[in-house]
Parts: C-alpha cells; sequence; structure tokens
C-alpha cells in the first residue's frame, strides 16, 4: 500500500480532498461488501456497515423533511452519494450526508452509494462542519455552534475562517455571538421562535432580566424585527423628568389660592378654562371644618 503523506492541518476542503490517487489506493474496496460503483472513488456500501458521526453539526433532523427525501429516493434513486471515512475494515463513518442515509434507511435500502475519505478526527471534524455549513439549512444556532467548534477544535482564526467559507468575518463573529444569550434565547433560535435579526437586537442588551423580557414581548406578540429594534430603544431612552404642573400656572392665581388658603385655615384651589371663567374648591377636613369656613364666610359678607 503506497504510504500516505500527512496532510496539512487547516488547508481546507479542496486540500482535504486532494491527491486522489493515494486515497483510491486506501479506499479500494476491502471486502466483498464493498461494491464498485464505477466512478472512482464511490463504492456501494451495506447500510448496517456505517455509522452516524457523533460529532455532527446538525443537533435536529426534521422528520418530515426526511421522510419526503426518501419518498424522492424511492422515484429517482441517491443522486448524491454520501461521504464516510473508514473506521476499520468492513466499518465507515459519515463525513457528510446523514440526511439521505436516513431516508435510505427508512425505507429499508440494503446498501448506499458513497465516497470513501480518508480523514484523522480533526479533518473529519472540520470536513463536517465546512459541508453542513455551506450546504444544509442549519438554524442560526447550529451555524453558531459549527463556527465556534471550527475556531476552537480545529484552531482556525475568524479571518481563516472567513476565507475558507466565503462569509464575512463581521458575519462569523456576529453568529458566534449569539452564543452568550441566555439558554432561554438559544433554545429560541433552535425551536425557530425568532430570527437571526431578533437574536442580534437582543444583544445590544446587558442586563439578563432585559433580554427575557423583550424575548417574551417577541414570542407573545410575534414582533418584527424593527418593532424589537424599537421597544429596545424605548427601554434605554433616558425617562424624562415629569414636568411639575405648578410650574405652567399664573404666579398671580397662585398668590390669591395663598391669600385664600391662608383666610380660611383650608388648601384653596383656583381652576380656569380660558381665562375668563373659572372655579374656587376649599377642601375642608371635618363637618366642623366646614362650619368654620361658612362663619368666616358670612362675616366677609357683613
Amino acid at each position: 500500500m503506497a504510504k500516505i503523506k500527512r496532510k496539512e492541518l487547516g488547508k481546507g476542503l479542496q486540500a482535504l480532498l486532494s491527491n486522489m490517487d493515494e486515497e483510491k489506493e486506501l479506499a479500494a474496496p476491502s471486502s466483498q461488501d464493498e461494491k464498485e460503483d464505477g466512478d472512482q472513488l464511490m463504492f456501494q456500501i451495506p447500510i448496517e456497515k456505517i455509522e452516524v458521526n457523533p460529532d455532527q453539526p446538525r443537533s435536529d433532523f426534521d422528520e418530515d423533511a426526511i421522510r419526503e427525501l426518501s419518498q424522492s429516493i424511492q422515484t429517482h434513486g441517491i443522486i448524491q452519494p454520501i461521504t464516510i471515512r473508514r473506521l476499520s475494515k468492513g466499518q465507515y463513518q459519515i463525513i457528510s450526508g446523514e440526511r439521505r442515509y436516513r431516508a435510505a434507511k427508512l425505507i429499508g435500502l440494503e446498501s448506499i452509494p458513497a465516497y470513501i475519505r480518508w480523514a484523522n478526527d480533526i479533518e473529519l471534524l472540520e470536513m463536517a462542519l465546512v459541508e453542513n455549513i455551506q450546504r444544509e439549512d442549519l438554524n442560526p444556532l447550529e451555524i453558531s455552534i459549527s463556527y465556534q467548534r471550527l475556531i476552537e477544535e480545529c484552531n482556525i482564526t475568524h479571518e481563516e475562517l472567513s476565507k475558507r467559507i466565503g462569509k464575512n468575518r463581521s458575519t462569523i463573529t456576529n453568529y458566534i455571538r449569539l452564543l452568550k444569550l441566555p439558554p432561554e434565547i438559544q433554545k429560541g433560535l433552535r425551536d425557530e421562535k425568532l430570527s437571526m435579526g431578533h437574536a442580534r437586537a437582543l444583544l445590544g442588551l446587558d442586563r439578563i432580566d432585559e433580554i427575557l423580557y423583550v424575548y417574551s414581548q417577541i414570542v407573545d406578540k410575534g414582533l418584527s424585527v424593527r418593532a424589537t429594534e424599537k421597544l429596545i430603544r424605548d427601554l434605554h431612552m433616558p425617562k424624562r423628568p415629569k414636568k411639575d404642573p405648578e410650574e405652567d400656572r399664573d404666579p398671580e392665581i397662585r398668590r390669591i389660592e395663598k391669600l385664600l388658603g391662608e383666610t380660611f385655615g383650608a388648601p384653596v384651589k383656583i381652576t380656569s378654562r380660558d381665562g375668563m371663567k373659572g372655579e374656587i374648591k376649599i377642601r375642608f377636613e371635618t363637618p366642623n371644618h366646614l362650619e368654620e369656613i361658612l362663619d368666616i364666610i358670612d362675616q366677609s359678607r357683613i
């Protein structure tokens, strides 16, 4: 068997899938179970010999979508082979194509077309993550986790990841920031109760109680991203101190109120609607207090 050259980590999917001649020798059928399907590295592999990748970045599979895919496979067959790596003689692990694998199992297929690739554990993780980011309809949380794992576990910088997957560095940073949100919000992202735009708006809040309050409003009221941003702005808008209505009242009216109040020994309020008509209110506390006020009025009439 030809000696396999160690590939440099971090060269991306294209580099990992290069050196086809060397890989062909390694991937050649190791038993009668592997039946060559004509294409240089594609074989019909028994489904029972294949296991899923425990590091698969997709954590949720839509069962309805799997059933629809299985119906398509029954009609048209598997158009795009899955990609696997050999664990040991006659045993394999999925690199990409788990949806097709699940759909094939659902309808009872005994074998499935597959490309066999060589990859160590780190390269397997990188290939699976890049494959899914580029080709699968992941939800925002799954994308965030995939980016984070590529950076931490595969020792890739934000800049390298940006070039590798063709995304702006700021886009990658915004996705990774989603992992700083409270678990309730992350679950909402996974369950598609809010969008990436909603989540980015929530990142503008520092206090967890405010984040959870706005999230509850998004879910309960079906707020759009724009409405969510407005709600957050309103929360941060400084409240103006209430103006004392007494400051806008006519000083002469206030002077008369004070004079009458001292005369009657009771609070007096003068209101005027048009500057011409109005009313005077004198507040009393007890029946005796009322009698005292009436006595003062009677005396003033003499």
